[in-house]
């Protein structure tokens, strides 16, 4: 019993758990931003190449690209966006985007531009407006509103997660919606939701900056955009299967 009651009162006192962080330990880890020495860190800058992805589907071969490029500061940034789909060797769409960025939070950009259509059709300028970051849970999200020629309208939205299943294996969601405020019959586009695509693409990271991937596409269209790729295409809707890579600089 006496080598017990040694044994026991020779242990180490309980350890003070950790505390519940404060209001000011948050606003330590996440100062405001200093707009008044917006490139006070220098001047950075990125290319990222998030989508090159082709595919072998009934209607035909195709390719897709999505790219972003920015230099600036940690709160003022020059921002480039473009996107784009080929089938068969012909231009369904590609566009390109310019905007002057600033950071609104820590996790928040606002963004103001043009945006210039160089597909399908004529060629067509928009001015621009949006925004882009990262919610709650690490979703990130953009949404950007265009005002066009004539009065037209559109608004784009986009939300993406990242969801680490191994060190170098990462699955990832995304959703897509476009709307546009009235019909252009030339483009085969009807006012209200006009299209939507989702797809899950499986990336293994190769190196930090180099990932291949593979994964599953779906695209749809409603109302009258539905009717004019009826009529176009002969179908509406088409599910396929991607395979391409992510890289950035």
């Amino acid at each position: 019993m006496a080598q017990a009651h040694g044994a026991t009162s020779a242990q180490p006192a309980p350890r003070e758990p950790i505390p519940h962080p404060t209001d000011a330990d948050r606003a330590a880890a996440f100062p405001p931003l200093r707009h008044g020495h917006a490139h006070g860190g220098g001047i950075n800058s990125l290319v990222r190449f998030d989508r090159l992805e082709g595919w072998d589907a009934d209607p035909g071969t195709g390719q897709a690209w999505e790219a972003k490029a920015w230099v600036g500061g940690d709160v003022q940034r020059l921002w480039l966006r473009s996107e784009g789909e080929r089938e068969d060797g012909r231009t369904l769409a590609a566009d390109l985007e310019v905007f002057y960025g600033r950071g609104i939070s820590p996790w928040w950009d606002l963004l103001a531009g043009v945006r210039h259509d160089f597909a399908p059709g004529d060629s067509r300028t928009w001015a621009a407006l949006g925004v882009q970051g990262m919610a709650p849970y690490k979703f990130e999200v953009a949404a950007t509103a265009y005002l066009g020629s004539g009065g037209r309208t559109a608004l784009r939205a986009e939300v993406e997660y990242e969801l680490p299943l191994t060190r170098r294996l990462l699955l990832e969601p995304k959703l897509g919606l476009e709307l546009h405020g009235r019909d252009d019959v030339r483009r085969g586009i009807g006012a209200g939701l006009s299209t939507a695509e989702a797809g899950v693409r499986l990336r293994w990271a190769a190196t930090p900056r180099f990932a291949p991937y593979f994964g599953v596409v779906h695209e749809r269209s409603f109302g009258d955009t539905r009717r004019y790729r009826a009529a176009e295409h002969g179908q509406a809707r088409d599910t396929h299967w991607v395979a391409g890579l992510r890289w950035w600089f």
